[in-house]
């Protein structure tokens, strides 16, 4: 009988030997929680499409925010559902927005114990819910939307949010915001920019969850999914810009461009667990189909084994739960 020359189960074989030979680990600073806080509400608003996942009212967002500051998550994640919008989306850069407010009451809370982050964005706010101003026929003015971003990323620097999300893959961005900033002294104000952002299937639930107004799709600025390469070279474009970190998003459909953004940059690459990726394991969960924690745990760690930095997910609290208790 002739036997096996190598035996890498050797390294298999009990739960100490795998804990040990493990090659990617993922712990609770890895995460960030994205949250959505309601203007005009006094308790929070469960989120059909995403069981678990609610608009807050600020005393609710207070609540969770000192939640997750105590479960030693890497961030947070703000995004702002206002009552009123307009075309050009004038309360994004309110001080009195609901964005801006939420902003301020979050440094309150916990300080520096969590990253306090923003979405940079103007679909929330807008009339026609798309990421910009529109144009007479109806397409995305760059140029004039790189107006509002850098009115909105200054108004968000002011409410003491530490890191800007730039998520409307708008060109020059980076540079429009990253420049204004530092006029106005906020040198120290981190830019995430969401460089390869997709338009794709897996935003749906997302769009429940802030009440969004739009009409049409996002596909002339946001990247074709068929796209790899494009989507590294919008992420050299950022880090050439001054991103500090750089975001793919969808993450589990799009871990090639992950990888290949990972080997490309030097800065910290991040990853968004989106809505819909969410809304389908808890689907599949409730119906027994799945076991719903190995699920979230190994998608987890499937972004980060193709080289996610930090994960945005919607399970960042439980996951650290959860990863606390295997210790």
């Amino acid at each position: 009988m002739s036997f096996p020359e190598h035996r890498p189960r050797r390294l298999r074989r009990t739960p100490a030997i795998r804990r040990l030979a493990r090659e990617t680990h993922l712990v609770p600073s890895q995460l960030v929680l994205p949250l959505f806080v309601r203007e005009g509400i006094s308790e929070q608003v469960p989120i059909g499409a995403m069981p678990g996942v609610v608009q807050h009212s600020l005393d609710s967002l207070r609540r969770t925010v000192a939640e997750a500051a105590a479960a030693r998550i890497g961030g947070v994640m703000l995004f702002g559902v206002p009552e009123k919008r307009d075309a050009v989306g004038s309360g994004a850069d309110d001080p009195n927005g609901i964005l801006n407010v939420a902003t301020e009451a979050v440094v309150s809370e916990i300080g520096d114990a969590l990253v306090v982050q923003t979405d940079l964005c103007l679909d929330e706010f807008t009339d026609h819910g798309h990421c910009g101003v529109l144009q007479a026929d109806g397409a995305v003015d760059n140029d004039a939307t790189l107006e509002r971003y850098t009115a909105m990323g200054l108004a968000q620097a002011r409410a003491g949010s530490a890191m800007l999300g730039l998520s409307g893959m708008m060109d020059g961005q980076v540079a429009a915001v990253r420049q204004a900033l530092d006029a106005e002294g906020f040198t120290d104000t981190l830019l995430l920019a969401y460089s390869a952002k997709y338009a794709g299937a897996f935003y749906g639930p997302f769009r429940e969850a802030v009440d969004s107004q739009l009409k049409g799709d996002r596909r002339s600025y946001q990247l074709d999914p068929g796209n790899g390469r494009e989507g590294v070279r919008e992420a050299l474009l950022d880090v050439e810009e001054g991103a500090d970190v750089v975001m793919v998003k969808p993450a589990l459909p799009y871990l090639d461009v992950l990888a290949d953004v990972r080997t490309a940059v030097d800065v910290p690459v991040w990853a968004y667990q989106v809505s819909g990726e969410y809304a389908m394991v808890e689907a599949a969960a409730a119906h027994g189909w799945i076991d719903r924690r190995g699920a979230v745990l190994e998608s987890l760690l499937g972004i980060r084994r193709a080289g996610a930095d930090a994960i945005l997910t919607y399970w960042a609290l439980e996951a650290a739960h959860w990863l606390r208790a295997d210790l």
